[in-house]
């Protein structure tokens, strides 16, 4: 995890939570893996009635939303992040190029993808909310 994101916790008192949207359940748990190594905790959705209920109603820090969950499209979960202003990124192995046109330009993690190529991708979309909530935390003291 970079150092922009290392001062802040969620409110399980962990790194910056992660809420997981995919229904293959070896790629959730290589996923949890990656996220727990790079500092973060994690919440997880293997259906679309699941994930919107948490998309709509829990407090996490940012999402990671297969394009296709249980044959269904993810696009739903999508916008009510946006409406929200949680920020999120596509995984899906079309890339981009086979996302929604509202979305194409959005971050995208194309499978397989190394545990780099998923820090990268969080710290781009996590840190500029992360240092803005911490510009609004009262200083110790103050």
């Amino acid at each position: 995890m970079s150092e922009r994101l290392a001062g802040h916790t969620a409110a399980s008192g962990s790194g910056p939570c992660i809420l997981i949207v995919e229904d293959e359940a070896l790629l959730v748990m290589m996923l949890e893996q990656m996220l727990e190594d790079l500092g973060y905790s994690s919440i997880k959705a293997g259906h679309l009635g699941k994930a919107m209920d948490l998309a709509a109603t829990a407090d996490f820090d940012g999402a990671i939303l297969d394009l296709h969950v249980a044959g269904q499209d993810v696009y739903p979960v999508a916008d009510e992040l946006r409406r929200r202003g949680i920020p999120f990124v596509f995984s899906t192995g079309s890339g981009p190029g086979g996302l929604r046109s509202d979305y194409r330009t959005w971050p995208t993690l194309t499978k397989p993808y190394l545990e780099d190529d998923l820090e990268r991708i969080l710290d781009a979309t996590l840190a500029p909310r992360v240092v803005a909530e911490q510009r609004e935390l009262p200083r110790p003291g103050a």
